[in-house]
């Protein structure tokens, strides 16, 4: 039985995006449903229908149903070994998972601010300090990231891993906001723009037509 992947707007839905990005990048079949986000109770009844949390991302295999991009990163390592998804090395996947974490429970300030919009047109805006402040990290991740293990490819760990699935929606806000970053994050920012899942995914965000009042807020 092929593996479901149950996402909402590619447009603005960046957890969405994540075990997204990391299926197409490990060349994992899956069939993909989607639904519209914040657009009333059928739509949020057809995500309960899914999953008990009424969120998206929810990977179902076989039986099992596995919610939140973290959590399904884990499982496809899990359940396929040889994809990649972490780095082999055990101290790089411990560096893989930490920054992986961080990501999925820090960075709030940027995240209120600039939120994911990929069909916004490109323009920047005043950020707060605790914005920057997570910017400044954003950066000092990518740049040692790809210092440490450039030689072993572009990626964050060389060859694309779930480190960099977690980070790709990151890659759009900085684009969208036209946040200045250092030149080896622009690297590495480039490098994301030129994969080919990540500009799949980009196309297809770009010819929705769903408008979502709260996130074209500036």
């Amino acid at each position: 039985m092929a593996l479901t992947l149950v996402i909402g707007n590619k447009n603005y839905s960046s957890w969405s995006m994540r075990p997204w990005l990391m299926l197409k990048g490990a060349g994992l079949a899956f069939d993909e449903v989607n639904i519209p986000l914040y657009t009333g109770a059928a739509d949020k009844r057809r995500i309960l229908d899914y999953a008990p949390s009424g969120k998206v991302p929810i990977l179902v295999d076989d039986g099992v149903t596995i919610w939140d991009s973290l959590a399904i990163m884990e499982y496809l390592a899990d359940r396929f070994p040889d994809a990649g998804v972490w780095p082999k090395d055990r101290a790089q996947r411990a560096h893989a998972r930490s920054i992986s974490s961080e990501m999925h429970s820090g960075f709030l300030p940027l995240r209120g601010e600039c939120s994911m919009n990929i069909h916004r047109p490109i323009k920047a805006k005043a950020l707060s300090d605790d914005a920057k402040q997570d910017v400044a990290r954003l950066d000092e991740i990518w740049t040692d990231c790809c210092k440490r293990y450039g030689s072993a490819g572009p990626f964050l760990f060389g060859r694309f891993s779930a480190a960099d699935a977690m980070f790709a929606p990151v890659v759009h806000r900085l684009r969208t906001y036209a946040v200045d970053v250092s030149s080896g994050a622009q690297s590495y920012m480039a490098t994301m723009t030129a994969f080919a899942p990540f500009k799949e995914w980009t196309e297809a965000a770009l010819k929705e037509t769903l408008v979502i009042a709260k996130f074209e807020e500036d």
